[in-house]
């Protein structure tokens, strides 16, 4: 990540839909475990997931390949360091959760980084990821981002499956969204998840994102994939 993207993505994440919704997810899914423990986000960027990991007790550490990231995400009071998610420089068996959202895409050797997740997870350990979702949508505003790839289920499945981690659940998001995003990124070159949004369509999106959290639709195409592991104890 660029120092002008981390810049984008620091000044609209307190109030654009897709981040806001992103911690939400990531609030739901600690709401599972019984009791906090440590955590790893991979590509933490400003440390945005640290910070609702600590909310919720979690002692975490950022990971992020840019140095400006790193620098960032401490002056925000976390913990980071700088590396690369396929060579991470962490001792293995050592977190009972690893965080991957949004961050697979960007890497031409994500089978390498899925291990590493998996290398780094404690034996019961958890691993969340989140990755756009299929091709079909592909269009410049991928490139924008600089994303290698958008995934199937069956890839995000196999690539988390490969990496020796037991998939839990594998489930759509975007689903309401998807007509409307697949034309306006069809039709324009702007990186609109790093533009800021006109008020009006930024509350019209999180209403979406919260209506979709109420209805049956996890198994219907979308604009994202999540998928949730453990490492084999």
């Amino acid at each position: 990540m660029d120092t002008i993207e981390l810049q984008r993505i620091t000044r609209i994440e307190n109030d654009n839909w897709w981040y806001r919704e992103r911690r939400k997810i990531l609030s739901a899914e600690l709401r599972r475990f019984g009791a906090p423990g440590t955590a790893v986000d991979i590509g933490a960027a400003s440390g945005a997931g640290c910070r609702v990991l600590a909310e919720h007790g979690w002692h975490a550490t950022g990971i992020d390949l840019s140095p400006a990231a790193v620098a960032l995400a401490r002056a925000h009071g976390v913990e980071a360091y700088e590396g690369d998610a396929r060579y991470l420089p962490l001792p293995p068996c050592e977190y009972d959760l690893a965080l991957a959202l949004d961050v697979l895409e960007h890497i031409e050797d994500d089978a390498r980084a899925a291990a590493e997740i998996a290398r780094v997870l404690r034996p019961g350990g958890t691993a969340l990821v989140s990755v756009p979702c299929d091709m079909a949508l592909w269009s410049a505003h991928d490139v924008a981002l600089g994303r290698v790839r958008r995934y199937t289920r069956r890839g995000l499945v196999e690539l988390v499956e490969g990496a020796g981690l037991v998939l839990e659940a594998v489930w759509s998001r975007g689903v309401l969204l998807r007509p409307l995003l697949r034309g306006l990124r069809h039709r324009t070159a702007r990186c609109e998840d790093l533009a800021p949004l006109h008020p009006l369509a930024n509350e019209v999106l999180r209403r979406s994102a919260a209506l979709e959290r109420r209805l049956p639709v996890r198994g219907w195409p979308g604009v994202w994939l999540f998928a949730r592991a453990r490492r084999p104890g």
